[in-house]
């Protein structure tokens, strides 16, 4: 009772139907699949098909604002997640966060893009949940991509939508054990459109704006803390510098090329901790900690806010206990034309690091 009156409460929060005669809409979705053994750890934890249950409020565009109609009109909203994984250790996990809708196909195709926080029922405990090396906290990230055939009106103000979710839970490593999970899910479910009028307002203005800039320059810094990957090493903070060039190419893409200095305070410990437990490595307990990375990027421009991707590579990495490649995926708000801040997450492919808050100047 408590998780359905917290949904409502947040829903209620992000919606109200106004005099506007906002044109909301209400999914519900059943969930059954597999979760993916990505590491050797995970395999003992894997003993059943996850199953679930996604509530989501959402509102659909009408083109009232510019970005409604580059990007086909779509949907925004929020939505309520409960997975089950069938495994006594992992237990289940509850979600609430935002998402975006985006139609291909003639409005039949959907691509599901959301991001928020996941809660679990059964955390790592020492003493009574040992083999749970995925969640090293009661709470942590949820990102969702959905893949679906989406059919808004089958009969009336009733629609049908089927296809599949992969769900990813992870928390940045801010303490570990942190190995996360990673499930995909056959997804069918219904949707209720709760207004009769809704109408898509076109923009009959013939104008054409050129979105193209200047190669622009950007510095940002971003922090947080996190632990090493020994269980109880003790939470640090971590500092990363970036600086990059940025250039914006049409109404939704900028590219990206940087360089950023990493400064991560738990690596320190870790590799004296390295050396003293595997002297056979023959690693020098006094290993320089920092490391250097170049990368590119592609910034999708929505409004103001962003999607950001990113893949780098260290070309200055003393302990390379690590795979030399890493990425980093995210959003970003601008508060002004220079002025951004963001949110994302490193990792080295399915393996989190850290979990940054960040903030920004573009030159």
């Amino acid at each position: 009772m408590k998780y359905l009156c917290f949904l409502l409460g947040f829903l209620g929060s992000q919606f109200a139907v106004s005099q506007n005669n906002i044109p909301l809409s209400v999914e519900v979705s059943v969930l059954r699949g597999n979760a993916m053994s990505h590491t050797d750890d995970m395999a003992h934890l894997i003993n059943g098909h996850p199953n679930g249950l996604m509530i989501s409020v959402l509102q659909r565009t009408d083109g009232a604002k510019e970005w409604h109609q580059a990007y086909n009109y779509p949907d925004f909203g929020a939505y309520f997640l409960y997975q089950n994984f069938n495994s006594a250790p992992l237990g289940s996990n509850y979600s609430v966060g935002g998402f975006y809708d985006f139609y291909f196909w003639k409005r039949r195709l959907q691509l599901k893009i959301g991001q928020g926080i996941g809660m679990t029922t059964n955390p790592y405990d020492k003493e009574n949940n040992s083999k749970n090396k995925a969640f090293g906290t009661k709470f942590m990230g949820n990102t969702n991509f959905g893949f679906n055939y989406d059919n808004q009106t089958l009969f009336k103000n009733v629609g049908f939508h089927a296809g599949i979710l992969f769900t990813h839970y992870s928390n940045g490593r801010v303490k570990s054990p942190n190995s996360g999970i990673n499930t995909y899910l056959l997804n069918v479910g219904m949707n209720y459109n709760f207004n009769n009028d809704y109408k898509v307002k076109t923009d009959t203005i013939s104008h054409q704006k050129s979105y193209k800039e200047p190669i622009r320059y950007n510095v940002v810094f971003r922090t947080g803390i996190n632990e090493s990957p020994i269980i109880r090493s003790g939470q640090q903070p971590f500092y990363h510098i970036g600086f990059y060039a940025d250039k914006r190419l049409n109404r939704k893409s900028t590219l990206q090329l940087g360089t950023e200095l990493f400064l991560t305070k738990s690596m320190k410990d870790y590799i004296r901790y390295f050396a003293i437990a595997y002297p056979d490595k023959h690693l020098d307990p006094n290993t320089d900690y920092k490391r250097v990375g170049v990368f590119i990027g592609h910034e999708l421009m929505i409004n103001r806010i962003s999607l950001e991707a990113q893949l780098g590579y260290y070309v200055y990495q003393p302990f390379k206990k690590d795979i030399p490649i890493y990425d980093r995926v995210g959003m970003k708000y601008y508060v002004t034309d220079n002025i951004f801040a963001g949110f994302t997450i490193k990792t080295h492919l399915f393996l989190a690091e850290a979990l940054e808050f960040g903030i920004g100047y573009r030159i």
